[in-house]
């Protein structure tokens, strides 16, 4: 499986994007897959998870109520929907995808074998 990240871009703080990660191959079912950040000078951070089945979901106190990450895996896509975006929200996101399983794994960039290219976020104030 491959992942490519698209959707980032300019936008002003209170503003919404859309992120979106499409996988390729056909196992990209069997994959929980996350979106994590990384701001200049600071280490990649997690943002929010979607396991494989879609079935349950977890996000970093930082954007819980202002993100939501929703896949179809008809059509191996995985969605970051960001709302009231703030300029701490600036960075470049990467999607990413593991096989493991456990809310302390989801959370961390080491447990994820697969990643996308980063698209870049930036928020204005």
């Amino acid at each position: 499986v491959q992942l490519q990240a698209s959707g980032g871009g300019l936008r002003q703080a209170g503003d919404s994007l859309t992120l979106s990660c499409v996988g390729s191959g056909r196992t990209f079912r069997n994959y929980h897959v996350g979106w994590f950040r990384q701001a200049p000078g600071k280490e990649r951070e997690f943002v929010a998870v979607s396991r494989r089945d879609g079935s349950g979901q977890l996000y970093a106190d930082s954007v819980k109520g202002r993100f939501t990450i929703a896949r179809d895996n008809a059509k191996n896509t995985v969605y970051l929907q960001m709302n009231s975006l703030k300029p701490e929200d600036t960075a470049l996101y990467y999607c990413a995808a593991t096989t493991v399983v456990g809310a302390s794994y989801y959370v961390t960039p080491a447990y994820y074998t697969l990643w996308g290219q980063g698209t870049l976020v930036t928020v204005s104030s």
